[in-house]
């Protein structure tokens, strides 16, 4: 028999999603696996129930006779304590559990020997991006909260000139350039307001501005990378230049998002009481760690208030509030999970320890606790720190002349040098002077490429690239010219039947290689264009 996958109705209040789709339902069997859907657990995604049975889904009355049926549960929110009450022992949970914040319920989850796998826990490691639901659901919430600003905010984001008078553009202050903070500042700039954000990773400073957003730096010098991509806590005198920067920052723009927040933290306080004082009456802030206490003094977390004129709002569902869009998401990435969880197709999930992702993922197997997990494996870690050994000074190799002798890498450059002077005389002793003419441009042409691609930002070179592969199929001509005559004039020219065929495939493949590099280069443009 195969296993049944549940999916349950979300209980908590206000929780939208569903951990699945219809369209999610249908390779889900493909994988082997059963999938019983509580009724009407999909209404608030717009998922209906014809729809999953449609899919091949069974549609389950009432959450007992699901959780008795699941030997896996996909859920979004962590269990209740009903929810628990009705879990079979050893059944497999997928869903957000937050370890960290949530010890109890890792120990009843343990005593159910149940086998537990964190969204949350999932390793910020490159082969885990198609995993990482932490992304998605924060991808969705950036986007959301410019959206309930804008509907809080009462005026335009964009400037305007009109005949009834000039609308300046919103001002938007973006704290935390992470996944929710990049979506906040690409949706606030092409809604046309002039977007701001601060980080304390230097790095992500390129990524703002290729958002639309400016990077408002702190005049402190402090590393702020942590581990696995996330920002660190700052040490007392960043946080005092920091809070310097904000508080010039809340006097002048108009809204305020902030998103920092730590794993297994409360959010930092980085908007005080004061700096919302400070603010222009009209101004909202959207508190996006508000589940976590919030980033500002005054948050109250599941709420909207409005305090010394300025709106502050608090919501802890964002992403639910586009449910539909969330749930999909949220249900591709468990779909890739179960994929590399059942690798065979066959219905049945091996949770495999020795695989650096899944042994990240799972917090607690067939009953033992197994969080947290071992420090991720550096690819370049650095040496164990040792003594320092004195180098040795350099031999000079025995030789004659007053050095000594030349190093081997001078004596082979003068080696290459003298093969190709050779070689070069041999050709101009030899070959006809159009050879030697062609030879000359082609020469020159090598060295002026190198040159302006050498000098090229890097992050431009794959759009410069498509585009000298089009420009390079001026080959495209030399194969014309041999085509060309036998059509023109009859040909008592004509070449040979081979050179023909070579010249119309040259032709072919340089009109695909042209339209290609054109084709790509546009579409690589225009993402960075407003």
């Amino acid at each position: 028999m195969p296993l049944v996958i549940g999916i349950p109705a979300e209980v908590a209040a206000g929780e939208k999603r569903v951990a699945t789709v219809p369209e999610v339902v249908e390779k889900l069997i493909k994988l082997g696996f059963a999938v019983a859907v509580e009724r009407g657990a999909g209404a608030g995604a717009n998922c209906g129930d014809d729809a999953y049975r449609a899919a091949g889904a069974e549609v389950v009355d009432g959450a007992a006779a699901l959780w008795s049926r699941a030997d896996v549960v996909f859920k979004v929110r962590a269990p209740s304590l009903d929810e628990l009450g009705l879990m079979r022992d050893g059944t497999t949970l997928v869903a957000f559990v937050w370890p960290a914040q949530n010890p109890d319920l890792l120990q009843r989850l343990a005593a159910k020997r149940a086998t537990v796998l964190a969204m949350d826990s999932v390793p910020r490691i490159s082969r885990a991006q198609k995993l990482d639901a932490l992304s998605s659901m924060a991808n969705i919430a950036g986007y959301r909260a410019v959206i309930e600003a804008a509907h809080a905010f009462g005026r335009f984001f964009t400037g305007q000139i009109t005949a009834a008078g000039k609308v300046p553009p919103a001002k938007v202050f973006v704290i935390g350039a992470g996944v929710a903070g990049l979506a906040a500042i690409g949706t606030a700039s092409g809604l046309g307001a002039i977007v701001r954000a601060n980080d304390t990773r230097p790095e992500v400073a390129d990524q703002v501005v290729s958002m639309g957003g400016e990077f408002v730096a702190v005049d402190y010098q402090e590393e702020g990378a942590g581990v696995g991509g996330y920002a660190k806590v700052m040490s007392e005198g960043f946080q005092k230049a920091q809070r310097a920067t904000f508080a010039q920052q809340a006097k002048d723009v108009d809204i305020i998002i902030t998103t920092a927040l730590i794993p297994g933290k409360p959010a930092p306080r980085l908007i005080t009481a004061e700096m919302v004082q400070s603010m222009k009456p009209g101004s909202v802030i959207v508190d996006m760690a508000a589940e976590q206490g919030g980033n500002c003094e005054l948050t109250e977390p599941g709420r909207v208030v409005v305090k010394h004129g300025v709106t502050i709002i608090g919501y802890t569902d964002l992403p639910s509030r586009l449910a539909k869009q969330a749930s999909t998401l949220y249900a591709n990435n468990l779909l890739r999970l179960t994929e590399e969880l059942c690798k065979t197709k066959d219905g049945v999930l091996d949770v495999n320890m020795d695989d650096e992702v899944i042994r990240g993922t799972t917090v607690i197997k067939d009953g033992t606790i197994t969080w947290p997990p071992p420090a991720p494996k550096l690819s370049a870690a650095p040496p164990a720190a040792a003594s320092p050994k004195p180098a040795k000074p350099a031999e000079k190799p025995k030789g004659h002349g007053h050095g000594g002798g030349e190093p081997p890498s001078a004596r082979r450059t003068a080696v290459m040098f003298a093969i190709a002077a050779v070689a070069f005389w041999f050709i101009g002793a030899s070959a006809p002077a159009a050879f030697l003419s062609h030879l000359t441009v082609f020469v020159l042409a090598c060295f002026v490429g190198y040159m302006v691609v050498w000098n090229v930002t890097p992050a431009l070179h794959t759009p410069l690239m498509s585009v000298t592969n089009a420009i390079s199929s001026i080959i495209a001509i030399g194969a014309l010219v041999q085509v060309a005559p036998p059509l023109m004039t009859g040909a008592a020219d004509r070449p040979a039947t081979w050179i023909l065929g070579l010249a119309v495939v040259s032709i072919a493949l340089t009109t695909i290689n042209m339209f290609g590099g054109f084709a790509v280069t546009r579409r690589m443009l225009e993402m960075f264009r407003r």
